[in-house]
């Protein structure tokens, strides 16, 4: 489609809508977008209904509503239409609350608001096809309800309402994505004409970049794996200047990019909405000790407090006599059975909702009777039978089935065996199925019921067997269809008895936890409620009554099978898949048999009022009851109302509607009597959702829209009791103006759950108690799981269940409530029929609220966003209670109930485990979170004299720790007669020639390359006198060294130094990302004013290559001299510098806080730093070591190329790259040289922890004596510590492993060496270490952090730990900076500007006071602790142990406390196996969390609540932005560390293309 072909219009609106949104996306989804953008121009296609090409039809047929309607009648196939996607729950539908809902609504809209709305990547959710996950028919709204689109359109006053969107969702979100100049137009909401319409239509989408930005994180974008590590110094920060002097210019700009581009205009609008206040403010409070420091919600003075005196127990008429009521129910049926047998006692119907088949109670008695013998002497042999009454059998029967179902139940009762209705399993892993096997396994059951028909339909294995459901035990299945029953011979007979307390059946319940209980109901209770029921419903033999409820269970059971047999009623049963075709099947069947009852659910009379225009002339007069089961549930009352007026024309009475409340536990409750013709209607309660909350009933009157309306479900039955008891806590009677839990007590309630005495005393047998906590009377009551009180006249009135309620700061809100406010807001565009699911879940010592919808397929992002940032509002206004988090799964994904309903305890195990699937989310931590502490507050005025007196005081010494003295030097006077290093080779030259120093390595474990001690003196003095000749250099010149790892770097180096240069090792470019990693090389090129550069002739022309000029400018490079074919010339003489503080050469590296700094090394400093080493590693000319290790700066470039030529040992190079190819490589050199002492980094131990696995054969480690890792930070504990495990069976000692510490301003202060003793662990109480001190705990304390010993300090080191602020000494057991003192420090940085302020203070400074004020000593800029342990050092003294916790600049402030970033990171990745990796920074006070997602992308907002949920647990943090990215985006350096400021640039400049960026509330 070209643009010439659509109207100017349109392409003028789609320059205006890229130039709006360029720069916001990468390359994508253009074409996605572009396609929409012109649908409306593209000539429309041949033969379809134009109605359905369009965008704006309301309402297009859900797929998955399709193929069950072709199949059905007309009428159903409009009724489907009807009622596709975006169905409301009816349950929850009520017109006065959707007004309360659009008003509370309207007042938010004077207060703009802008929300950042979600970045997500295209991919991320393009949504699985409605019906892809479940069969249509199984689809349909919460807790068994179907649910159909709300009939009247919501009023036009309310539409005008809500349709300027902008009201609340400021502008400014639209400006997020925009330029400057448009956001600006567009940030105040007013944005006229065109700007404002197209912002309308485009708000929030991403369109994708023409052309994407360099992407400098990932040196390989498209392998999974984490590319090779590079040092990335941003490149707008003067080189060589530490952290606190530049951290503005990283403000303003973010690597060059201005800071308003789109994520940071997001994090500003972030910002904006947490600045409005939140609802409790903190109280002004802080307790700077251990002991928990958490915010306890205080009660608010004004909250509503019960008045009433207390309640006394109501109870209903007596149960009254009547003579001809059965001694049982079996009797019952044997009566009827015997005397009545052609009487219709059960009429099941087809799918299309005809009559199919009448069960007499003839043929109930006869096949019961059959079914009965069959089960006790058929099943098994006669000695041994199968089954013998008292035990459990599971019933398993379609919900279509009635007729064979009511045989099996009988036939069971018959046999005394105990009967256990289930559903029927669909797969092998049910949500909630595991639950139902356990109910299976408890009560024993080894043998299910069922039809032949559903046997075959049952899931089955390869080999035709059923297969083993999940949590099942072994079912032996058996098949009640008639013809494989025997008939019983004429002597037998069952044993009828009158009823006792013996078990009579067992009906199973899901608790709000999801676990399965059977409640046990005996016979005698099974019969006194049938009895109960009858008389009040006031029953008569030979009525018809109309059943739309499931037969398996609760009211469908006690109506339709118990009290049906007793009283001789005739049931129609109404199957749930005839009412999803045919909704009005139900009326009509009331219509055609004239029916005296019927028992349906809210649900029920809904599907009714839609399809009611398919039928006019259907009369409903003969109805004396219509028996609404779930009349408890508080959004009843207007779907009766409006049930009535439709119907009352067509004869239904007014008085006939008969709400009533039930549990399994008390089975019954209450039920309103069928009431006489002109008797007044019984009133309503218009009660405060504010005072419910509280457990008060206060009847509203200031603010409509919180109000609930509910209607009374009658009386108590007769023969009960009832009272009303608090809801937690000892059963204590409530006032009279109390919610509480109903309780009753009557011989017809459950008497237990099966196998479970503990839950069954605290259920159902409950002994009231007074306010006093003495007990009232001593009759049992059994409580009913309802939520309610007792008004005027005796009348029961239900407030909710206990199962929904979520308790928020000590006030008590319902989830079915929450559940009728989301579905309140104009759900129907992104809501896919109704299906909510409300729960809470605790984090950080409160329930938090959660809301999870399903959201229609077609649904838009701006329309699905809008509406969670109005449902946010709506539960604010009317609940007055913050959501925690809201989230949107694709339609059909939530674990459904057997009738299709959302199973919530599963919704909620998927959401904390991280496997829902979101498709959007919104977390709003920030505001629901209000019981944090205090932000801590330093306590200014304590001079660090005043802290070294307190030290004093308490007995503590000061944090001081040293190496052993240099002493004499037991060395052979080599070092007295050679200074340098330069004479020191020179030396050994002579000495011993042909003694091997350097043996290098390839992958395959083969020499390449070897030098001796004559072949490096000679190869260096050739490059020496090249740089003479060919460079020109002067002494004192910079050098580049630009070499791989390996030994021409060394002779390289060798060279320098012999030609008085000074050399400087730079890491080579990387072929494959030259643009990634030339940049480095160019600045340390240019900060160092290299004066020339030696390489390699490969490398050579890699830096003169096409691809370098696109990365640098290629001409300014200094002359670049390739040392690979060499003359043959001698130097006249070999440079000898004057002093040994001469400058030896300059250590590069980049720290990762993304700062370049180069230090100075001189020649003295060099000197005694491998003498250090050697006194302390005991090295000496006939050692072997082994390194692999990175040879460009710090520890690492020391060990490869200064230590041999100093001490004389050989020592094996091993390129870490080489390992990449060969993970053994590095191990097996060690075993096949039998090393003692090696050295590695962290990236090399992770590869070989995570690549070799216990696949080392053939390698044995038990000659190694030390095993070091070399390192600048906090020792990896977790990681040395699974190295030494995995490699222990093959010989690796657990005491070899070690770490050494070294900074900038000191490359080596601690390695552990071979004598003295092995380093301690300690473990460390988190939250102190917060406020800057150290509290050691027991291992397995909670908040513990395990911190290893960093190797010993070597010999001539002295460390001191300071406050960082006051510079004063700290006591042991304090957390400060820790300063070095020693001969081998660096004498400075190497700067271009020479800043000697910085100077002076890092490597110059003086403490404050004390006795070591006299020494001049060196800040490393980590903080860490000394701790005097019970071990004896090398000089006897006890040791002094220093621990490292972390770098000083990667330290985050928040709230006023000191966190380390690898803590939260620790806590992050343990959340999710789909973590890879995680880094976080902060930005404005704001903290970002940084995930690598290594799973499949719908897993990305999984992460979002989970790493939200674990920050503020763990570390009392509230995630302000979560960015979900590939794997390999997070930077790392060569050293394995994390660059967290480069992260946190590429950021800032839309550079990661992340997954998806959250921004919590």
């Amino acid at each position: 489609l070209g643009f010439h072909t659509c109207p100017k219009q349109a392409v003028g609106s789609l320059y205006f809508f890229l130039s709006l949104v360029l720069g916001d996306i990468t390359q994508k989804g253009y074409e996605k977008k572009r396609a929409k953008l012109l649908a409306p121009y593209v000539p429309q296609t041949q033969g379809v209904d134009p109605a359905l090409q369009k965008e704006s039809k309301p309402q297009m047929p859900a797929p998955s509503a399709t193929p069950a309607s072709a199949s059905s009648s007309s009428s159903a196939s409009k009724f489907h239409r009807a009622r596709s996607g975006g169905a409301r729950d009816e349950r929850y539908r009520s017109d006065i609350h959707t007004e309360a809902v659009q008003a509370a609504l309207a007042k938010h809209k004077e207060q703009k608001m802008a929300l950042p709305m979600p970045t997500k990547r295209r991919s991320t959710f393009v949504q699985s096809p409605a019906d892809a996950c479940t069969p249509p028919d199984t689809s349909s709204a919460s807790e068994d309800e179907g649910s159909l689109r709300r009939q009247a359109a919501l009023s036009a006053a309310l539409h005008q309402s809500l349709q300027n969107a902008e009201s609340w969702i400021n502008r400014s979100i639209q400006g997020s994505s925009t330029s400057s100049s448009a956001s600006s137009t567009l940030s105040h909401g007013e944005g006229k004409g065109t700007s404002g319409s197209l912002a309308d239509v485009f708000a929030n989408t991403r369109i994708e970049n023409f052309s994407v930005p360099p992407d400098v994180t990932a040196t390989t974008s498209s392998s999974s794996a984490r590319p090779a590590a590079i040092d990335l110094p941003p490149s707008g920060i003067v080189k060589g200047m530490h952290k606190g002097s530049n951290r503005s210019s990283l403000m303003d700009t973010a690597d060059g990019v201005p800071v308003s581009s789109r994520v940071s205009t997001k994090i500003q609008q972030l910002l904006n909405t947490l600045k409005r206040p939140k609802r409790p403010p903190l109280k002004e409070f802080f307790v700077d000790d251990f002991e928990e420091i958490v915010e306890v919600p205080q009660p608010d003075p004004n909250q509503p407090k019960p008045e009433g005196r207390q309640m006394t127990p109501v109870k209903g008429e007596p149960l009254g006599v009547v003579c001809n009521w059965p001694p049982a129910l079996e009797a019952a049926l044997q009566r009827w059975g015997t005397t009545q047998a052609k009487c219709p006692c059960l009429t099941a119907l087809d799918v299309t909702g005809k009559p199919v088949y009448t069960l007499t109670y003839g043929k109930l008695w006869s096949r019961s009777l059959k079914l009965a013998y069959t089960l006790l002497n058929k099943l098994g042999t006669k000695n041994e039978p199968v089954l013998k009454p008292g035990d459990r059998v599971a019933l398993v029967y379609p919900n279509n089935d009635p007729v064979m179902f009511m045989v099996a139940f009988y036939g069971c009762l018959l046999a005394e065996v105990i009967p256990v209705p289930i559903e029927v399993p669909l797969t092998r892993k049910d949500a909630g199925g595991q639950q139902i096997g356990f109910l299976l396994g408890s009560c024993g059951i080894a043998l299910a019921l069922t039809t032949e028909v559903c046997l075959k339909g049952l899931p089955k294995t390869q080999n035709g067997e059923i297969v083993q459901f999940k949590g099942w035990p072994r079912l032996k299945w058996v098949v009640t269809d008639s013809k494989y029953l025997s008939k019983s011979p004429k002597d037998w007979q069952p044993n009828i008895s009158a009823a006792g307390t013996e078990p009579a059946y067992i009906e199973y319940k899901t608790s709000k936890e999801g676990s399965v209980m059977g409640v046990t109901v005996s016979r005698i209770a099974m019969l006194s409620h049938c009895q109960a029921l009858s008389q009040a419903c006031n029953y008569s033999e030979g009525e018809t009554i109309v059943n739309v409820l499931d037969f398996k269970k609760d009211a469908g059971l006690w109506h339709g099978i118990l009290t049906n047999v007793m009283n001789k009623l005739h049931t129609i049963s109404v199957p749930y898949s005839v009412m999803k075709t045919c909704p009005l099947s139900w009326v009509q069947r009331v219509h055609a048999h004239k029916a005296k009852v019927a028992l349906v659910k809210c649900r029920d009379l809904h599907w009714a009022m839609m399809a009611h225009r398919d039928q006019r002339d259907v009369s409903l007069s003969s109805l004396r009851m219509l028996i609404v089961t779930d009349g408890a549930n508080p959004w009843s009352v207007s779907s009766c109302d409006a049930f009535l007026s439709l119907f009352q024309s067509h004869g239904l009475k007014p008085e006939a509607i008969c709400p009533c409340a039930t549990s399994p536990e008390a089975m019954t409750i209450a039920i309103r009597r069928p009431g006489v013709p002109g008797a007044p209607l019984p009133g309503r309660a218009i009660l405060s959702m504010n005072g419910l909350s509280f457990g008060v009933i206060r009847v509203n009157t200031e603010d409509k829209n919180s109000a609930l309306t509910v209607q009374d479900v009658g009386h108590v039955m007769p023969g009960g009791m009832m009272c009303i008891v608090k809801p937690d806590g000892p059963p204590q009677l409530c006032k009279t103006d109390e919610i509480g839990e109903i309780c009753v007590s009557s011989r017809a309630g459950g008497m237990m759950y099966y196998g479970l005495a503990g839950v069954t005393k605290n259920t159902f047998e409950v002994i009231p108690v007074n306010s006093a906590g003495s007990p009232v009377g001593e009759v049992p009551f059994v409580r009913s799981g309802l939520l309610g009180f007792v008004g005027p006249g005796s009348l029961v009135f239900v407030v909710g269940k206990m199962d929904g309620l979520l308790t928020v700061s000590g006030r008590r809100h319902n989830a079915d409530d929450i559940v009728a406010t989301g579905l309140a807001v104009e759900s129907i565009k992104t809501v896919y029929r109704g299906r909510i699911a409300v729960f809470s879940v605790s984090v950080f010592y409160d329930e938090r609220i959660v809301v999870v919808a399903e959201q229609r397929p077609d649904a838009s992002e701006e329309d699905s966003f809008q509406w969670m940032s109005r449902v946010l509002q709506a539960i604010d206004s009317i609940h007055q209670v913050g959501v925690y988090c809201l989230a949107l799964v694709p339609a059909n994904t939530l674990p459904k109930t057997p009738l299709g309903g959302i199973h919530i305890s599963q919704t909620k195990q998927h959401f904390l485990e991280g496997s829902l699937h979101p498709c959007n989310i919104l977390m709003c931590p920030h505001t629901c979170v209000t019981n944090l502490p205090k932000p801590r507050q330093k306590q200014p005025g304590v001079g660090p004299a005043s802290v070294m007196v307190g030290n004093l005081v308490a007995g503590k010494r000061i944090a001081q720790a040293s190496g052993r003295d240099l002493g004499q030097i037991e060395d052979n006077d080599l070092v007295k007669k050679h200074q340098f290093l330069t004479e020191v080779l020179q030396w050994r030259a002579q000495a011993t020639p042909d003694h091997p120093l350097f043996l290098l390595l390839n992958a395959k474990g083969t020499t390449v390359c070897t030098a001796t001690c004559l072949q490096l003196h000679k190869k260096a003095e050739r490059i020496a006198s090249v740089l003479c000749d060919k460079g020109h250099l002067n002494a004192g010149d910079n050098v580049v060294l630009l070499y791989p790892p390996g030994i021409e770097l060394i002779t390289a180096f060798y060279g320098c130094l012999y030609a008085g240069c000074i050399p400087v090792t730079v890491r080579p470019p990387h072929a494959q990302s030259l643009t990634a990693t030339l940049p480095t090389v160019r600045m340390i090129v240019e900060v160092s004013k290299a004066a020339c550069i030696l390489t390699t002739q490969t490398l050579m022309r890699l830096l003169k290559s096409r691809e370098a000029a696109a990365a640098v400018d290629v001409k300014t490079w200094p002359t670049i001299i390739d040392t690979d074919d060499l003359p043959r010339k001698r130097l006249s003489q070999i440079y000898k510098p004057p002093t040994p503080e001469m400058l030896a050469y300059l250590d590069f590296s980049v720290s990762t806080t993304g700062m370049l700094t180069g230090v100075k090394m001189s020649h003295a400093a060099v000197s005694g730093l491998c003498r250090a080493i050697k006194l302390q590693c005991e090295l000496y000319s006939s050692r072997q070591i082994a390194i692999c290790l990175d040879p460009y700066c710090g520890l690492g470039f020391v060990l490869w190329c200064l230590c041999s030529v100093y001490s004389g040992h050989q020592s094996i190079l091993i390129p870490p790259m080489e390992l990449e190819s060969n993970l053994f490589l590095w191990l097996s050199t060690v075993s096949q040289y039998k090393i003692r002492d090696t050295f590695c980094s962290y990236s090399v131990m992770e590869l070989c922890t995570k690549g070799l696995g216990n696949q080392a054969r053939g390698i044995n480690l038990s000659c190694v004596r030390t095993c070091v890792v070399v390192a600048e930070e906090r020792p990896r504990v977790s990681l040395t510590h699974s190295f030494s495990k995995l490699f222990k069976d093959i010989g690796l000692s657990s005491r070899a492993v070690s770490t050494t510490f070294g900074s900038r301003v000191n490359v080596a202060i601690c390695l552990q060496g071979t004598s003295g003793p092995d380093p301690t662990t300690v473990y460390v109480d988190l939250k102190s270490l917060r406020h800057d001190r150290v509290r050691l705990v027991e291992r397995g304390a909670p908040q513990s952090l395990l911190l290893s010993e960093s190797g010993k300090i070597l010999p001539g080191v002295k460390v001191v730990i300071v406050n960082p602020e006051t510079k004063g000494p700290l006591g042991d057991s304090h957390l400060g900076e820790i300063w070095v003192n020693s001969p081998h420090t660096a004498s400075g940085y190497y700067t271009i500007y020479d800043n000697e302020t910085l100077q002076a203070d890092h490597f110059n400074t003086r403490l404050s006071f004390g006795d070591a004020a006299q020494t001049l000593w060196a800040r490393t800029g980590y903080l860490g602790f000394v701790r005097r342990t019970e071990l004896t050092a090398a000089s006897g003294e006890r040791h002094d142990a220093l621990y490292v916790v972390g770098a000083l600049d990667e330290t985050l402030e928040l709230r006023g406390l000191r966190y380390h970033p690898i803590d939260i990171e620790t806590s992050v990745s343990r959340t999710h196996r789909s973590i890879a990796e995680c880094a976080v920074f902060t930005w404005t006070n704001l903290l970002v969390v940084v995930v690598e997602l290594c799973g499949c992308e719908q897993e990305a907002l999984d992460l979002v609540p989970l790493v939200t949920n674990v920050v503020l647990e763990e570390h009392y943090l509230i995630v302000g932005v979560v960015v979900v990215v590939d794997p390999g985006v997070i930077p790392i350096n060569s050293r394995g560390e994390k660059q967290r400021m480069h992260l946190r640039d590429s950021f800032l400049a839309d550079q990661l293309d992340p997954i998806y960026v959250a921004y919590n509330m």
